[in-house]
Formats: structure tokens, sequence, C-alpha cells
């Protein structure tokens, strides 16, 4: 057990060194779970992902569409805003510039926010140029498995760090709403679940923006 302490302290000595710990975070080496309500069921002839809002022509994908789409594969740190950060997750999935690039979503000129819309009723907001980074992912696997469900199977928007991308705005992972069910495109931003109950609408990691 100590020895098991001793490492941890180490390693997060070496990440805070090496500048990818975040101020008032610690590392863990498991992956906690966190969220509000209960796990939803998924029925694959049912569940669809849709866009709609300030774009040319409104999107609905089956889970059989979205899968066929080209896929992406990053490597991320989480940071979470209850202060623990994992380091070097991979997740694979579909970014939004592919759908962009591929033409499924044309966005209008005043496009500027997006809101994630989860199951429940539950909602997460983002600006325009986070969601295009390469950091922010529609993602159904992580280390090469389909999202476990109290991690969000079958889709999640997943949000974090690249190392050595400090051109990125990396905000915590609440940011990425689990469940998602479809991207929401607007001109003036609107606050999302937490957002509404006093969390940060920005919420930059390295500025410790976990309350408003």
């Amino acid at each position: 057990m100590f020895e098991s302490i001793f490492r941890r302290k180490n390693d997060e000595d070496q990440m805070r060194a090496s500048g990818r710990l975040p101020p008032g975070q610690s590392l863990t080496q498991r992956f906690p779970v966190l969220h509000y309500g209960p796990v939803p069921p998924f029925d694959p002839e049912t569940w669809d992902f849709r866009a709609w809002g300030e774009i040319e022509q409104p999107l609905r994908l089956t889970w059989a569409e979205f899968n066929q789409l080209p896929r992406t594969r990053i490597r991320m740190d989480l940071h979470c805003v209850t202060k623990w950060s994992k380091f070097d997750t991979e997740w694979e999935g579909v970014s939004v510039r592919t759908l962009m690039d591929s033409g499924l979503i044309r966005l209008k000129p005043q496009v500027r926010h997006v809101l994630q819309h989860a199951e429940y009723g539950y909602t997460v907001n983002l600006p325009l140029e986070v969601v295009l980074q390469e950091s922010f992912l529609l993602a159904t696997h992580y280390d090469g498995q389909p999202i476990d469900p109290e991690h969000g199977y079958p889709l999640r928007g997943v949000v974090g760090a690249i190392p050595k991308r400090d051109d990125l705005t990396t905000p915590y992972l609440w940011k990425g709403a689990k469940w998602l069910r479809g991207l929401e495109f607007m001109s003036q931003d609107r606050p999302g679940f937490w957002e509404m109950a006093g969390y940060h609408n920005n919420a930059d990691v390295w500025k410790e923006e976990r309350f408003g």
C-alpha cells in the first residue's frame, strides 16, 4: 500500500513538473464515475443522433449510420472539476470537424456556440471554437473498447488536454456530455445544466474556473 501511494505521489510530482497537472488537481489511476441521474437504457434500433439550429439543414443519423462515419483516435489528459486528473487516456469516435468536412453539417456564418443535448434533457454548452478543436470528440470507445454505460455509452462528448498543445483551450471534463443525443448550433450562448447550477461558464482548467 505504501509503495502504491509513493508511486502515485512520484508520478503526480512528475506531471506537475512537466506542466501537465493543472493547479488544484491530483493524479488518479482510476476512472471515477460521476453523473447526475440514472444510466439511461440504449436501444440501437431507436437511438439517433441529431444536429440542428443555425445550420443549413438539420441532421439525423441512426446508430448504424453514425458508426459508418470516419473515425478519429486521440490521446488526452482528463481533468475533472472534482479535482482528479487522469493522464494519457485513449478515445475513438467522430470529430465535429469531420461532420463539417463531409458536408453533413454546414454552419451558418453567425454560429458561435454549441449546446450538447443528452438523455433526460441534460445539456452542456461550449464555444464553437472548442467543439472544433482536436481535443473534443463524439466518442464511442475508450481504451479500445466501447464506453462503459456509466461513462456514457453509446456516445459521449469528451474534452481534454492534448500534451504539448498550448494552443488548445482545455475545459473541465463536465463540458463533455455523457449519453449524448445531439448538438444544437447557436449564435448566442446558453448555459447548460451545471452552468445554471452555479458552475463556471468557461471552465478553463488552467485558470481553475470551477464556479461562476
